[in-house]
């Protein structure tokens, strides 16, 4: 985007913001988010843990993401005032990605912003961490944008994390909040949809369920073909895949399952999950799944993007450039468990009534 056009833009929404921020603040919480038009799994649970504790307390989902076209992106710029509004009004407002009117506009002093990003760590770099990279935002954009501006906390799941988390937002460690996301609640209650997976999906009860989570990016079709291939003839194992949201890869019906599942239903029943740079494997290290990593692009994404965690030295019988090598590995079924044990020690930890804890401290920045 013309950096003209993105200075213009951005004076017309300090413009139409300066009269809001007269308007009287309330006890009220705000949740932004591009990553979907529903609520995700980690502010559903902890509107629902606020709710709970906190009836009293207003809140207010706006999740909006922009679509193709002249005409979504047009729709999507309305939708910022009415972001605007929420701002203005609102004690608190919580985020899970970058979000326009939080970064770029000058907020009232009483409102608290707190970024609570969508995964439970960082395998890649993201954010500033990439800015300037083949395939991250560029520096000039990225500056005019603002981006990951005006946050006062940023929820971290292990201080190992945070260090990640401090470079990728640029915030320094007095704003670090330690604390895994909602989602590990979920993850961990011992509960699964095993029986309505198994009767929608009856030939897969006999087999062993092997999970793929590839991450978003440009080679994504390329490398999921490997793997079809080893896969699509072993009657052992079923392949399913689950792709991320904002995929534009169109899904290959026979590895998807039928039902309605999402992707932490799917972690929770599968036996096998394999990733590439998806922060999934944190969701599969904290149920302790066996999890493998299929990079044969390794080298290069390391210079394309870069990442923050070497797979091949943490987990190195886990992480493989050559798809027939991954199965034979998957096949032997000889997995380092221990090495699994001290990667999700040392990236998620384990602790539990994660949504509460951050209830009470969402609440306490509200009756400030």
């Amino acid at each position: 985007m013309d950096l003209l056009l993105i200075n213009f833009l951005k004076l017309g929404l300090k413009i139409l913001y300066a009269p809001l921020k007269l308007l009287k603040t309330k006890n009220q919480i705000v949740y932004l988010s591009r990553q979907s038009d529903v609520q995700g799994l980690d502010m559903k649970m902890l509107e629902d843990a606020i709710r709970e504790e906190y009836p009293e307390l207003v809140q207010v989902s706006r999740l909006n993401t922009i679509g193709d076209g002249f005409v979504a992106k047009l729709k999507y710029c309305a939708t910022l005032i009415c972001d605007m509004y929420y701002l203005a009004t609102s004690k608190v407002a919580i985020v899970d990605t970058y979000s326009i009117p939080v970064s770029c506009l000058k907020h009232k002093k009483d409102l608290k912003v707190v970024q609570m990003w969508h995964a439970l760590g960082a395998i890649k770099k993201f954010g500033l961490q990439a800015v300037g990279t083949k395939e991250g935002r560029d520096e000039k954009v990225s500056r005019a944008m603002c981006m990951h501006k005006n946050y006062d906390y940023v929820i971290a799941p292990s201080a190992q994390t945070a260090k990640f988390y401090m470079e990728a937002f640029g915030v320094d460690e007095s704003k670090i909040k330690l604390c895994p996301l909602p989602r590990v609640d979920f993850l961990t209650d011992g509960n699964s949809k095993a029986s309505e997976f198994f009767y929608a999906n009856p030939a897969a009860g006999q087999k062993k369920l092997v999970l793929y989570l590839p991450t978003f990016r440009d080679r994504e079709s390329y490398i999921t073909e490997m793997l079809k291939t080893e896969f699509e003839d072993k009657e052992e194992y079923q392949f399913i895949i689950s792709t991320h949201p904002l995929s534009k890869t169109k899904p290959d019906e026979r590895f998807v399952p039928n039902g309605d599942f999402t992707t932490e239903d799917l972690i929770k029943l599968a036996d096998i999950v394999i990733t590439d740079y998806s922060a999934c494997a944190f969701e599969a290290a904290l149920l302790m799944k066996q999890l493998y990593f299929f990079v044969p692009d390794y080298a290069e994404y390391i210079e394309d993007r870069g990442i923050n965690i070497d797979l091949k030295a943490e987990l190195p019988n886990a992480a493989f450039e050559d798809a027939g090598k991954l199965f034979e590995a998957i096949d032997n079924n000889a997995y380092d468990m221990d090495s699994l044990f001290a990667f999700k020690e040392k990236y998620i930890g384990t602790t539990k009534n994660n949504a509460a804890t951050l209830a009470k401290f969402i609440v306490m920045l509200v009756k400030e």
